[in-house]
């Protein structure tokens, strides 16, 4: 087990996230991103922390995994649920603990908050690897259907 440190991430952190992106829309979807849009997009989000935020892991210094977190007001729960989005890895250290760790921190996080109800994520319907790890955290994919239309 890796000894994983976690912490939001700010502008100086923009490239690699947007590097993480590209990868992990080319690894999940075989899909080429333009590198100057994802710079932008991240750097949205980072500067409107009402878009989101940021997660990073960190290995000895050194970024080895990210992902996104948007809120969701639920009024059923009359709380937030936070949304995993954009998770990437790198190759090397996956099956390290490196998920486990984020995982963990957000959802300490959660449950020491009276105001916030849980954690969600979707997942690219054939990503079975993907889909092992969020089980093995104890998550399960048996409950909503993600629908969506996008205009671009």
């Amino acid at each position: 087990m890796l000894n994983v440190q976690t912490r939001p991430a700010g502008a100086e952190d923009v490239e690699a996230i947007a590097t993480f992106q590209c990868h992990l829309a080319s690894e999940s979807e075989a899909i080429t991103l333009d590198p100057a849009t994802v710079r932008k997009g991240v750097s949205a989000l980072i500067e409107d922390a009402n878009k989101g935020r940021y997660m990073l892991a960190e290995v000895d210094g050194q970024t080895v995994a990210c992902m996104m977190i948007l809120r969701e007001w639920s009024d059923w729960r009359n709380g937030e649920v936070w949304w995993i989005h954009s998770l990437y890895v790198l190759p090397e250290f996956r099956r390290r603990g490196v998920l486990r760790a984020m995982y963990g921190h957000l959802k300490a996080v959660v449950q020491a908050d009276q105001s916030l109800r849980g954690l969600r994520l979707y997942v690219e319907k054939d990503n079975c690897v993907a889909m092992a790890a969020y089980e093995s955290l104890g998550m399960d994919g048996e409950h909503y259907k993600l629908y969506e239309w996008m205009a671009r």
